[in-house]
């Protein structure tokens, strides 16, 4: 018998699968021809599968290039020293582009060469101009003094301006424009040259010094004091309204504080109102101008006057047209510091039993002020008893206040006080525990709740002072709106002297 063949499967089919198992690896690889494969694909998906090794494979290659072809960090050759004169190095310095503080200069010139020799010393300015300022407090030769001006010429300079102009009276702030002029030797001061500055907005002086002493010159400046007035419709709001008609942000803000002590400005101001406005106002030919305080405040509503108050006095209040001041209401509070105790009934705190507490306890430290919570008169400034240093003003109409446990008076008997004047100041005297202040009111000689009482104060003018200030009052409101803003008429010229026959003749002649 034949032996039966042991061995391989059939070889054909064999190769088959032999070549259809590598071209799957080829294909898979994408290196098989006709056959589209991406050459990167996901490498979080399908980790460990052939296509995956394949584009690990690819990225590291291309990591491996990256790295071959990085450029290396050698330092970047420059060009060769050169060897500089010392004068061909002052050169370039003196054009370097550096901080001072490494030895450049600012600017473009020449550094020492044999063309350029350095001079010993600098030259002199022959002349300096500068300009001071007058210190609150300070003195005019001190302030000269520290300008530069000699001992000798300030006190010159300060004789002369207090023979025309009190030096007292010149303002902190004010500018002096100076000129110094060349001295005889370094150790010597300048000699002051011209000295100019403006003693009144209408006045102007000058201490100059023309080849001989020094002489002052005095110029009077025309100065035009015409009340700038502004009007206006409210429209959408009086403080806008009056900015936008150029009014300044102060003058509109003592305008609106004149106007509240006479109408109610959130109630009684309609989109229809006119406001007047006339402020103080300067301007010198010279074109300077000086700004003062509102003299005017006006409000009205087709015509009607709702409210005039006109400043007036040396303490510089509103009145209304009627010669009435500003209305005052409420009281000042008495000190500075919390109710601790009001009025009514209460255990006291060293008698240890119930009483009427017939006033109200204040807060206070020793020494701090007190003030009289409306004007009255000193009607008792003393001791009394378990009050103390005690004070008592009489405001009229039957109303008196008391103030007790003082430390020390302020006012004596008979004495007239305003309201906020302060009267004494706070302490523990007589019966208290501490130092506090006891503030009483008391009406036709009885006790009330201070709490309970509002005060309204309101000046009124004398029949005489009254006449002046409607007189005022209508001076101001012929002035017409802007016209403290036109051009300032020329100045009249002083008429030609008529010429003489005998200058005639010698001309002809």
């Amino acid at each position: 018998m034949q032996a039966p063949h042991i061995g391989k499967p059939d070889d054909g089919k064999t190769e088959e699968v032999e070549k259809r198992d590598l071209g799957t690896v080829l294909r898979q690889f994408g290196l098989k021809d006709g056959e589209e494969e991406p050459w990167v694909s996901d490498l979080g998906s399908g980790i460990g599968s052939p296509r995956w090794y394949r584009s690990l494979a690819f990225m590291l290659v291309l990591i491996a290039l990256a790295l071959a072809l990085w450029p290396d960090f050698n330092a970047v050759q420059a060009a060769p020293d050169v060897d500089l004169t010392e004068e061909e190095r002052d050169e370039y310095r003196s054009q370097m582009i550096t901080p001072l503080a490494l030895g450049a200069d600012t600017g473009r010139r020449m550094g020492p060469s044999r063309l350029v020799v350095p001079l010993a010393s600098a030259p002199e300015r022959p002349v300096v101009e500068l300009t001071a300022t007058l210190g609150s407090g300070d003195t005019l030769a001190a302030m000269l003094r520290r300008a530069g001006v000699g001992a000798g010429d300030a006190s010159r300079a300060e004789e002369l301006i207090a023979d025309a102009f009190p030096v007292k009276d010149i303002e902190g702030g004010t500018g002096f424009q100076m000129t110094l002029g060349r001295r005889t030797s370094p150790s010597e001061p300048r000699p002051l040259e011209n000295l100019t500055f403006r003693a009144r907005f209408d006045l102007q002086l000058t201490v100059n010094r023309e080849g001989g002493p020094l002489a002052l010159e005095k110029r009077v400046i025309r100065v035009d004091d015409t009340p700038l007035r502004i009007t206006g419709k409210v429209g959408s709001g009086l403080y806008r309204s009056a900015r936008a008609a150029g009014a300044p942000a102060r003058a509109v803000q003592q305008y609106l504080k004149a106007l509240d002590e006479a109408i109610d400005l959130d109630r009684e101001v309609g989109a229809d109102d006119e406001f007047d406005i006339i402020i103080a106002y300067k301007r010198a030919e010279t074109g300077e101008v000086e700004v003062g305080d509102v003299q005017f405040a006006g409000l009205s509503r087709r015509g009607t006057a709702k409210a005039q108050m006109l400043r007036w006095g040396k303490d510089g209040k509103f009145y209304d047209a009627n010669g009435q001041g500003e209305l005052r209401t409420g009281l000042v509070s008495p000190t500075n510091g919390a109710i601790t105790s009001r009025y009514g009934m209460r255990r006291h705190p060293i008698l240890r039993y119930k009483r009427m507490h017939a006033g109200v306890d204040f807060r206070a430290r020793t020494g701090q002020p007190i003030y009289a919570v409306t004007d009255g008169t000193v009607s008792f400034a003393g001791r009394n008893g378990g009050f103390g240093n005690f004070v008592k003003l009489n405001h009229g109409g039957g109303l008196q206040s008391g103030y007790a446990h003082m430390s020390r008076f302020a006012v004596s008997r008979g004495q007239r006080v305003k309201r906020g004047q302060v009267i004494g100041y706070a302490g523990s005297t007589g019966l208290s525990t501490g130092p506090h202040l006891h503030y009483e009111l008391y009406r036709n000689g009885k006790h009330i709740d201070p709490l309970s009482v509002q005060f309204v104060v309101r000046a009124q003018l004398s029949p005489g002072e009254l006449q002046q200030f409607r007189a005022h009052l209508r001076e101001l409101k012929t002035v017409k709106p802007g016209a403290a803003l036109e051009a300032l008429a020329p100045r009249n010229e002083e008429p030609a002297e008529p010429v003489r026959e005998i200058d005639r003749l010698s001309n002809a002649a």
